[in-house]
């Protein structure tokens, strides 16, 4: 039986197709064949082509070695790494200190 991968909303299956496309362009830059590409990944040539195609079964894995392979590793360290949206969320969570309250005047001793 065949894996079955969700639908992909439109905006995701364009940003997967430009990083195929920029995966694609690096391999070609450094001279690569598919199949020397595919080699070094661990993956089969068509596996790799459907990467460079965008294909949204691609396992982040696969992207992952293949970004190694190109000499581009350090990149996926840069992805989510400036969350300003989730720091703000944290921030406007977090619990706002109490005003102290005053304490009663001492009564006098007898």
């Amino acid at each position: 039986m065949a894996k079955r991968t969700p639908p992909t909303h439109p905006r995701a299956q364009r940003q997967i197709e430009a990083l195929g496309a920029r995966l694609r362009a690096a391999r070609l830059r450094r001279g690569m064949t598919q199949e020397a590409l595919a080699e070094r990944v661990g993956v089969s040539i068509p596996t790799l082509g459907k990467l460079e195609a965008g294909d949204p079964s691609s396992s982040l894995a696969t992207v992952l070695r293949a970004l190694a392979a190109l000499g581009l590793a350090d990149d996926i360290d840069r992805l989510a790494a400036d969350d300003r949206l989730g720091r703000e969320l944290q921030d406007s969570a977090l619990k706002r200190p109490r005003a102290r309250r005053r304490a009663a005047p001492a009564e006098p001793t007898p």
